[in-house]
């Protein structure tokens, strides 16, 4: 139990910024089984989110709540995931090839599809956030950080880590396994079928299918992850997770 506990705190202190985990080793070996609990990181941030929205919901209008929703999510991450999103689009989008993609991913300058790519996650993020039902806003608050994270850990444990020499660039990868993806599977999946009930069983399998899409993608595409792969894959399936839950209301 000591052990369980002491990766879920590395897996709050490497994907938030507050300091639960300042007096553990981070070392790649125990950042990779500490994604057994990423999903549950996840819901935690969510359920933050919950407290934060009934709070002010009364208080300012939703538009400006919706806002600050969203950047409350980019404060308590330190935009880890973000820097994922502009360094993978800028690689997509001006590499020839892998190399060349991982190349480019690895400069230090945000290039002009990285900075669109940025504004369009945040926009789109906050405009479908709007846009959701107010009978459905707590259920989506807590499934979309958490669905997130729960690709993260998807990615990660069927594929291999792209020795590319970036920042967190994926060493921890190699220490993701089948144990990592059950815990967090079991996590992600007994969480959405409380929020949704019966219909979580839909949600599941659609989200499941679009991730498993999304891996062959990575693996076809640049042979594996790094740090960034992981870090757009969240922010991706986070917009997914959002567009999910609105066409099943319409279903």
């Amino acid at each position: 139990m000591k052990r369980l506990w002491e990766e879920f705190r590395i897996a709050g202190g490497f994907l938030t910024v507050f300091p639960v985990a300042d007096d553990l080793s981070g070392d790649p070996e125990r950042l990779g089984r500490s994604m057994a609990f990423w999903p549950a990181i996840g819901l935690l941030m969510g359920l933050g989110l919950v407290a934060m929205d009934q709070a002010l919901t009364s208080l300012i209008p939703r538009a400006v709540v919706d806002s600050l929703l969203v950047l409350t999510m980019i404060a308590i991450t330190g935009a880890i995931h973000l820097d994922g999103i502009a360094d993978l689009s800028d690689g997509l989008a001006r590499g020839k090839d892998r190399e060349g993609v991982l190349r480019i991913m690895k400069e230090s300058r945000v290039g002009a599809i990285g900075v669109i790519s940025l504004v369009m996650v945040l926009l789109l993020k906050y405009v479908i956030l709007h846009n959701v039902p107010v009978q459905l806003k707590t259920q989506v608050l807590i499934f979309m950080p958490m669905a997130g994270r729960w690709t993260q850990v998807l990615l990660a444990a069927f594929n291999n880590c792209i020795r590319s020499g970036t920042r967190a660039g994926g060493e921890f990868v190699d220490y993701v396994g089948k144990r990592e993806f059950f815990i967090a599977s079991a996590t992600f999946a007994v969480a959405t079928l409380v929020l949704f009930a019966l219909q979580g069983l839909v949600v599941l399998l659609i989200f499941g299918l679009v991730g498993v899409l999304l891996l062959r993608y990575f693996q076809h595409r640049l042979g594996g992850v790094t740090g960034d792969v992981l870090g757009a894959g969240n922010e991706v399936m986070e917009i997914f997770a959002l567009l999910l839950i609105h066409l099943l209301r319409h279903a």
